[in-house]
């Protein structure tokens, strides 16, 4: 691949995308022109002059009352002609839907997307009691949330390799337990045992299961995955989780492979 340095226009580009993703993963509230800044590590008007281009462009919008960045119209438009290839939402659903029932917690679908996961779907569980850390749109890097943990168990030894060498910057960010060995340990331990397990890593009590999801040539393009509160995943418990979560991954997969996408 040629870098930025090279590729005429490249680094401008590579910051526009930057900021797409971060006001695309800012929520319904949308995002302030600090905080793009601030996460894109640009500066206020750096990145107040690619917005304004993305925004001539409609692909992103601000709201003249906050003054907060949110995804344009275009957007739509474009990622409903790209659902057609990409989306597997629609296959995805009902398999979401009978994950949360079964298990009373809350489920998810999350898709890799380069370096991260993506939350496309989440379905609540009749149990009381939730955890939020993950919602439609949010985004992890791999390794990090159960299903990024799942998803990078199972790709090939010289991505992992690739992947860690590409970011040292786990352990700052996200806490010891996300350096090299100790993510090495849980990646063969997911391997093992099926699925990935985050003992309360990101908000502390609330855990979550994670199970890869494979496209029809056997690479982890997707994950089903559950959370909940700590006191619901304890022992006695995990094993049954686990069990039904990768019963629904296995479905999931060969839904997939059966389809003509």
């Amino acid at each position: 691949m040629e870098s930025t340095s090279v590729v005429p226009g490249a680094q401008a580009i590579a910051r526009a995308a930057k900021l797409l993703r971060l006001v695309t993963s800012s929520g319904l509230d949308g995002a302030s022109l600090q905080e793009l800044a601030g996460s894109a590590g640009l500066s206020r008007s750096t990145a107040h002059r690619l917005l304004s281009a993305l925004r001539a462009e409609g692909l992103v919008d601000r709201d003249e009352s906050t003054a907060r960045w949110m995804p344009g119209p275009e957007l739509f438009l474009m990622g409903s002609v790209a659902a057609a290839r990409y989306d597997v939402t629609a296959l995805a659903r009902d398999i979401v839907r009978s994950l949360a029932v079964k298990t009373e917690e809350s489920a998810f679908l999350s898709v890799r997307r380069a370096d991260e996961t993506v939350c496309l779907l989440r379905e609540e569980g009749s149990f009381p009691i939730r955890s939020f850390v993950l919602s439609e749109g949010v985004r992890f890097p791999l390794g990090v949330a159960s299903a990024g943990l799942a998803i990078l168990a199972f790709l090939p030894d010289h991505d992992v390799d690739a992947y860690l060498d590409r970011h040292p910057e786990l352990a700052t960010t996200w806490g010891r337990s996300h350096g090299v060995a100790p993510l090495r340990t849980r990646l063969a331990e997911t391997k093992e045992r099926g699925y990935g397990v985050n003992p309360g890593l990101i908000v502390e009590g609330s855990w979550g299961l994670g199970a890869a999801v494979f496209d029809r040539s056997g690479r982890p393009e997707w994950a089903l995955s559950l959370t909940g509160v700590g006191f619901r995943f304890g022992p006695d418990r995990i094993g049954e989780l686990g069990r039904t979560l990768l019963a629904h991954a296995h479905q999931l997969s060969a839904r997939i492979a059966g389809s003509r996408r």
